[in-house]
């Protein structure tokens, strides 16, 4: 991996030094056993389960009733589509890549399918507040179900994309300080040394706080989490209420 520093040896130079000088292998030995992985430089998380969510989130949004959808409806996934695939085809394997370009698409690809899942979700509760819209119980479940778990990978996807500055920045370790504390990193003996946060567990961290409307065993460390994780909550109980009650009332009428 080449540094950023312009005053900094080149990589042969380094690796002549390293070769030279076997006690700093020793130390950064020692430091790597030391240090927990989610503190040092590491390979970068795997790309696939992060696009598996993104492609989700984009067939949530497609296969949603034209009642709510967004139209044209192929706008803003195709929006989306399109900048997933550029961000893949830049850096396809492991998310390690610096790069300015390719975080703000990334940060513009999560805001699109944040503002279409949003519409969406506006327009099912502006419904449901007028008793209008979709009347089949098992359809209105099924819509709101659909606007719920894409909203849990879109808040899954922005924890992802600023904890520690991003998945770039945690892999590098430019950050000390965590926005979310994991059980992990108070408990390191009962996890592997190798463990980091990656997606997944933000994607855990965002269906358990939209479930439970509060958090659960991953607490937030910054204000700027603190916030995010009430607005999550605070949409997911008004959602899941509105869906639910209106549902139960169609099924009661005679």
């Amino acid at each position: 991996m080449s540094s950023d520093n312009p005053q900094d040896p080149p990589e042969p130079v380094r690796w002549f030094d390293r070769l030279l000088d076997p006690s700093r292998i020793v130390v950064q030995l020692v430091q790597d056993e030391v240090t927990p992985a989610w503190r040092r430089v590491t390979r970068g998380e795997s790309r696939g389960p992060v696009t598996l969510a993104i492609l989700a989130a984009i067939a949530l949004q497609i296969t949603l009733p034209s009642r709510v959808a967004n139209h044209p409806w192929w706008l803003l996934p195709g929006l989306a589509a399109l900048l997933l695939i550029g961000i893949v085809m830049a850096n396809p394997t492991r998310i390690n890549r610096r790069s300015r370009t390719l975080r703000g698409a990334s940060l513009l690809l999560i805001a699109v399918i944040s503002a279409a899942n949003m519409a969406s979700a506006i327009r099912l509760v502006v419904d449901l507040v007028n008793s209008e819209g979709i009347r089949d119980p098992a359809k209105l479940l099924l819509s709101g179900g659909s606007i719920w778990l894409a909203n849990v990978i879109v808040f899954g996807l922005w924890y992802w994309e600023f904890d520690r500055g991003g998945p770039v920045a945690r892999a590098l370790a430019t950050r000390q300080y965590p926005d979310f504390l994991f059980p992990q990193m108070t408990s390191p003996e009962l996890a592997p040394a190798h463990w980091e946060p990656a997606f997944v567990d933000y994607f855990y961290l965002s269906f358990t706080n939209a479930a439970a409307f509060s958090p659960t065993d991953v607490m937030p460390l910054s204000r700027w989490a603190k916030l995010t994780m009430l607005v999550q909550s605070a949409a997911s109980l008004i959602l899941a209420a509105l869906v639910i009650a209106r549902a139960v009332n169609v099924l009661n009428k005679p």
